[in-house]
């Protein structure tokens, strides 16, 4: 819920919302579509007959409730994230009613976590799509405190603290640094002539010019990725380097959004709140530089890692069902590589290379009239869709990875780094370095934030060579 009333209240401020959900009208105290309900108005696109019957008779008296008001608000709510779920799934999961999500009971009064939103959420700081960013980092911050004193007491980080204890939002202007530097560096030895570089302020040109780069003759061909995306922060500022470099090109402005986030931006992340927010971000992107972008339903490029394992038994009937030549060794290894990934996220290096050959036999399985083999099916199809972001290449590579040293993590994450990281198991930022590389393509950019004791601590010495 709070990744909801944040997106609702950023969309009110930014007239997204044809009457605000959250947010009052001007010079009113309750949220515009509850005081417009109090007046027998609804918009039909959004609210349901059924649902007005229930609000009306709520307000009306003719429905029993300790609290009409809240109890109808809650009504409306609902109705309103259902019709944004079309658009934006992974923010606006479909809802039955108020009470499959635990919504909080207080929204309307003064002290309501909604009156504190739209007192942090001003129409000034939703200007600017990073707000969510440094509203989500406030909301772990409880959880980050806890964490960090548990380690004062030689407690070690769980996968389920691994959010709390790791995620930090890069300063915007360490973002620009990184992407001008990575991205407009590609772009810039490509077009040297480009008027992008008068948009980068931290551009650092090359003294020497350079002939080994990678040839770009499209920006739709370029490739983005952040493999610990957060709420976005990198991927959002990239949305802006990008959209430039079209407009530059000549394409039509109202495809530029669509391409970018159907073709160049690509983020991983375990936390899903925080993935879905990084989606949320680059939505809002697109829809501030086309108005109509909603109704194309493009959903960003963020994958979610989530953890999934098979029965062998299970897995064994699926294998007769859809053709054992298929599934070679590196699939079946690629199967059990994700039964911990919010415990190790982009660092986990899928073993099947041939990804796209196998989901598209897969793909082309009709097993839908057998539920149990559906039911596996789906997971290996999600299982495939990761591997997929996983083992890609890409042009360019930006994070601010997690840090975390050795002597923090617990036992299972230490052994798993050490096995698969040896060179670089001191810290788990140092392991992110080692993947970024390998999930960038020859010649590509890499850029990332991290501590400077690489530089110099001997455990760091292998990572330096």
């Amino acid at each position: 819920w709070f990744n909801r009333f944040t997106a609702l209240q950023f969309m009110d401020m930014n007239n997204y919302n044809r009457i605000r959900v959250v947010a009052p009208a001007d010079g009113q105290t309750r949220p515009e579509i509850l005081a417009e309900a109090n007046s027998g108005i609804f918009d039909d696109t959004i609210i349901s007959e059924n649902t007005r019957q229930i609000v009306t008779a709520l307000l009306d008296g003719r429905s029993a409730s300790k609290d009409p008001e809240n109890e109808a608000y809650r009504h409306l709510l609902v109705a309103v994230c259902n019709h944004w779920h079309s658009s934006m799934p992974f923010m606006f999961e479909r809802i039955a009613d108020f009470t499959e999500l635990l919504m909080p009971d207080d929204l309307l009064s003064s002290s309501s976590v909604l009156a504190d939103l739209r007192a942090v959420m001003t129409a000034e700081n939703c200007a600017d799509v990073e707000v969510i960013g440094w509203l989500y980092q406030f909301y772990i911050s409880e959880k980050k405190d806890e964490v960090f004193e548990g380690l004062r007491k030689n407690k070690k980080v769980t996968p389920e603290n691994i959010p709390a204890a790791t995620q930090l939002f890069t300063p915007h202007w360490i973002v620009k640094y990184l992407v001008q530097n990575s991205l407009g560096r590609l772009w810039m030895l490509n077009r040297p002539k480009s008027a992008l570089a008068d948009q980068m302020e931290y551009y650092i040109a090359p003294e020497v010019p350079e002939t080994d780069f990678i040839k770009i003759s499209s920006p739709e061909e370029i490739k983005v990725c952040d493999p610990a995306v957060g709420s976005g922060h990198m991927l959002t500022y990239a949305f802006d380097l990008l959209y430039a470099i079209y407009e530059e090109v000549g394409y039509d402005s109202t495809e530029i959004p669509s391409l970018i986030l159907e073709n160049n931006l690509y983020g991983i992340e375990l936390d899903q709140r925080a993935g879905a927010l990084a989606a949320f971000a680059l939505t809002m992107k697109a829809r501030d530089k086309h108005r109509r972008f909603f109704s194309r339903k493009i959903a960003p490029n963020i994958c979610v890692l989530k953890n999934i394992s098979f029965e062998t038994e299970e897995l064994r009937e699926y294998v007769n069902a859809v053709g054992r030549d298929l599934f070679t060794a590196p699939l079946r290894a690629t199967l059990t590589q994700f039964e911990e990934a919010d415990n190790f996220g982009s660092l986990i290096q899928p073993e099947l290379q041939n990804v796209e050959t196998v989901r598209q036999h897969l793909e082309s399985q009709d097993i839908s009239s057998n539920l149990l083999l559906k039911s596996t099916h789906d997971r290996v199809m999600t299982v495939l869709r990761m591997v997929d972001y996983l083992s890609s290449k890409y042009h360019i590579v930006v994070a601010n990875p997690p840090y975390m040293g050795n002597r923090n993590m617990h036992e299972r994450m230490s052994s798993w780094i050490r096995d698969q990281y040896p060179d670089v198991k001191s810290d788990m930022f140092s392991a992110f370095v080692v993947r970024c590389g390998q999930i960038a393509r020859h010649s590509a950019y890499v850029g990332i934030m991290s501590p400077n004791v690489w530089m110099y601590i001997s455990s760091h010495e292998k990572l330096r060579l």
